[in-house]
């Protein structure tokens, strides 16, 4: 990189001079804002973005499924069309460092060098449910940097990592045949924010029983693919974009609410108050309905400015 570029090409400067760089084709830039907003930045940064919107495709499934594999493959279809791409890998975080634990993105290796993508490992950090707190504010970001799609994928190891069905449509579950795939995806909960199921590596004996199995436990589309050879990847794409072209404001707004609760739980999971509270009400000093208003008073007051928006039909992400 041509180290007399700006400030923000190389990585340094304000946010605004980042959003500069970022909007003129800096990758580099585009990912330092990312980082500002894990950290205590993101609201400086957001405040220098205009709502925008964009489509959002969640990718979730156990471990060894093959879903960076699928994603790679996906993004290489979306790429052909011109689309500009970001891949937000959600990890689990490390306790030692806060990091993702699962950064190396070997298989998504052929878009390194593209410019029009963008792939990121973005740690968990202690947050309630499977997805970075900060994956709302990088959305918006991306949107505001012009992406046309982003691609988040999690880990799906159980309930808790079902949360990105809150901000993506659709959210695509991915499996494999046999080992019980299917019925310890149905126990983690997995199937119920399926929009599509894909069993992936169906080359492999057992995909026609897991594929019936599915059918028992679900009525969303299934499908079949080896993502590794490009099998089936042309007609996920072809679901995905017509599960988009189906959405609706109501669904739209059920997506923000499990956003905006979410993020709320872990807040109030962090308010300096709540030991306080706990050892009070175990006490017998304060019972607990009277802890949960001091923890979190109800407001029913909205900004004029947000409830204007909200009645207006505008939705900026997700």
């Amino acid at each position: 990189m041509n180290t007399n570029g700006s400030a923000g090409e190389r990585g340094g400067g304000s946010p605004a001079e980042l959003i500069a760089a970022a909007r003129a084709g800096s990758v580099r830039a585009a990912g330092r804002l990312l980082t500002l907003i894990e950290g205590e930045q993101r609201h400086e940064v957001l405040g220098l973005l205009e709502p925008a919107a964009i489509r959002v495709v969640g990718f979730t499934g156990p471990p060894g499924a093959g879903k960076s594999t699928t994603i790679a493959a996906v993004v290489t279809a979306y790429r052909a069309q011109g689309l500009r791409v970001a891949v937000l890998a959600v990890d689990p975080s490390s306790p030692y460092s806060g990091g993702a634990l699962l950064g190396d993105r070997i298989r998504m290796a052929a878009h390194i060098d593209d410019p029009q993508v963008l792939i990121r490992s973005m740690a968990t950090r202690g947050h309630l449910g499977g997805l970075s707190a900060a994956v709302p504010a990088a959305i918006r970001l991306l949107a505001a940097l012009s992406y046309d799609l982003v691609v988040i994928e999690s880990v799906g190891v159980g309930q808790s990592e079902i949360e990105i069905a809150a901000v993506a449509d659709p959210t695509v579950v991915v499996l494999t045949p046999g080992a019980g795939d299917a019925v310890q995806a149905a126990k983690a909960g997995l199937l119920e924010v399926a929009d599509l199921l894909v069993v992936n590596k169906a080359d492999r004996p057992g995909a026609d029983q897991t594929v019936r199995e599915l059918r028992a436990e679900s009525a969303v589309p299934i499908l079949t693919a080896v993502a590794a050879d490009g099998t089936g990847i042309p007609e996920l794409v072809t679901a995905v974009d017509e599960h988009h072209r189906a959405d609706t404001a109501d669904r739209r707004a059920a997506r923000a609410r499990c956003q905006i609760l979410s993020l709320a739980h872990s807040r109030l999971r962090a308010h300096p108050g709540l030991d306080t509270l706990a050892a009070a009400v175990a006490a017998g000093r304060c019972d607990p309905y009277t802890a949960a208003e001091l923890l979190a008073p109800q407001s029913t007051e909205i900004p004029a400015a947000v409830a204007g928006h909200a009645e207006s039909g505008g939705s900026a992400v997700g």
